[in-house]
């Protein structure tokens, strides 16, 4: 039965708010440049960003992809490494209190403090870079994993407890479904994380030449006072992490979107 323009209104609705937003955005921000005689190298328009993109699209879209791979490798390694860490920690209650205090330590720690001493440990530029972005995206996978293994419902454990199902059969079976929608919400943090993680990275570290990032060529625009150039990087970096957060998005209404109250469309 095909669905009501009814009710596919609000969900074009909901589509299309942002959309017009940001173009009423882009329109005021370009007329206000204009009205006030702003000159570019203060604050450009954005027709001279696009301007500056399309002649640089060369440069910058290689620098984004070296700031994606390392963004990528740091997220996912984020991934494996908190969702092991925060199944550990559902298994014993001793080794969570235990351990849970360090891994807040790691997020509360500036990574500009401890970048310098990653890369001088790591010989290697791509690897260093990883290793700081990968610490300030694991943290919100670890905590949302962990309370959603730990979220279960206390009938639904006395019933698996009545069935004496083994360790393995809990875990899969109970707290890793209960855990589902902490899960995504933790990767939704994450990526976006991983991604200001590589870039601070490529800040603290200065990278150059071939392996450039976006954060090196907003560090040369900067530098060169390539204004436009610099906000049309900035510009890429935005469109990158609102593209990986729906992402994130998508898979949770996939994953979830059939079976869980908080994905079910209406």
């Amino acid at each position: 039965m095909p669905a009501s323009p009814l009710l596919s209104g609000p969900r074009v609705i909901r589509v299309a708010a942002p959309l017009v937003v940001g173009l009423g955005f882009v329109l005021l921000w370009q007329f206000g440049v204009e009205a006030a005689h702003v000159p570019p190298y203060l604050l450009p328009g954005p027709r001279v960003i696009a301007q500056a993109l399309v002649a640089n699209a060369g440069t910058l879209f290689g620098a984004l992809l070296m700031t994606m791979k390392v963004t990528l490798l740091a997220f996912v390694a984020s991934v494996v490494l908190g969702s092991i860490t925060a199944v550990l920690f559902a298994q014993s209650r001793l080794l969570e209190m235990s351990l849970f205090p360090y891994a807040v330590m790691l997020q509360v720690t500036p990574i500009v403090a401890i970048a310098p001493l990653i890369i001088i440990w790591i010989k290697h530029t791509e690897p260093a870079l990883v290793v700081c972005a990968t610490i300030i995206a694991v943290f919100p996978i670890i905590s949302n994993a962990t309370l959603g293994l730990n979220s279960v419902s206390a009938n639904l454990d006395d019933m698996f407890t009545l069935y004496r199902a083994s360790r393995w059969q809990r875990l899969t079976r109970l707290r890793v479904p209960a855990a589902m929608p902490y899960f995504f919400g933790g990767l939704r943090i994450s990526s976006g994380l991983a991604l200001v993680g590589a870039v601070v990275a490529e800040f603290v570290a200065g990278t150059g030449g071939q392996s450039a990032g976006l954060a090196y060529q907003i560090l040369q625009c900067g530098y060169n006072l390539q204004i436009p150039e610099m906000f049309a990087a900035l510009v890429l970096l935005t469109l990158a992490g609102v593209a990986l957060f729906g992402v994130m998005v998508l898979l949770s209404r996939l994953a979830l979107g059939h079976w869980h109250e908080s994905a079910i469309r209406r």
